[in-house]
């Protein structure tokens, strides 16, 4: 067994171990394997490990990749960076999902720029939990005013939320801020409810967040190893 196969499998492990001792099923946890910076070789491996979504910060190496897989035709790309006006079109064209919308602008654009053959772009709003004024997302008493212009445009389809939580080592502030980002997309749900996604969890607070409801970790040193 490769290295690579071998932390995928402890990552799964660890999942299926979060999800036991919160009494979920494991099923009810999909793991976004971030890929950023590694080969396109390296997430074939995973595909034929059983691995289908796959999560993209950096948009010039994602489309080198997206095009050289092109021929696994149901693996699915998650776009999952800050979104700058001028990359909406590229983004529209090529990914399947996007986590990070926090503007009607850029939901106004991915809207007119995705190519009616496709199926609606799968859309999270990103909420900034923290507060913290140097990070994406809106505030969550914002999220049903996006939420509602969203839904208004054919192109896209509202799935639920995506937070990064503030960067600490005390587990109580994280796993309230993990709370209110459940309690958010329960509230968010009782208009929209297709909206099911909770996108929060990364390599070190995987477990903290599905107790707390998520039902999409973020996996990307783990699996893959350090950055290049």
């Amino acid at each position: 067994m490769s290295t690579l196969e071998q932390r995928y499998q402890t990552v799964r492990a660890h999942i299926s171990s979060a999800c036991e001792q919160t009494h979920r099923s494991s099923e009810a946890v999909k793991l976004l394997a971030v890929s950023k910076t590694k080969p396109a070789q390296m997430v074939e491996v995973l595909y034929q490990l059983g691995q289908r979504s796959f999560g993209e910060n950096y948009l010039q190496d994602a489309v080198e990749k997206i095009t050289q897989l092109a021929h696994l035709a149901d693996i699915e790309w998650h776009f999952i960076g800050p979104i700058q006006s001028n990359k909406t079109r590229v983004i529209a064209e090529h990914f399947q999902w996007v986590e990070t919308l926090d503007r009607d602008k850029i939901a106004q654009r991915l809207n007119d720029q995705r190519p009616t053959s496709a199926p609606a772009l799968n859309v999270l709003i990103q909420i900034n939990i923290s507060r913290e004024e140097q990070k994406s997302g809106i505030a969550p008493e914002q999220a049903e005013q996006l939420a509602a212009f969203i839904e208004q445009l054919p192109q896209l389809s509202l799935r639920g939320l995506m937070c990064i939580p503030e960067a600490t080592q005390d587990e109580s502030k994280l796993a309230a801020q993990f709370d209110e980002m459940q309690q958010l997309l329960q509230q968010l749900a009782n208009n929209h409810p297709q909206c099911t996604v909770l996108s929060m969890g990364m390599s070190n607070d995987l477990a903290l967040a599905v107790k707390h409801g998520s039902s999409q970790v973020r996996i990307g040193t783990d699996i893959f190893g350090s950055r290049d």
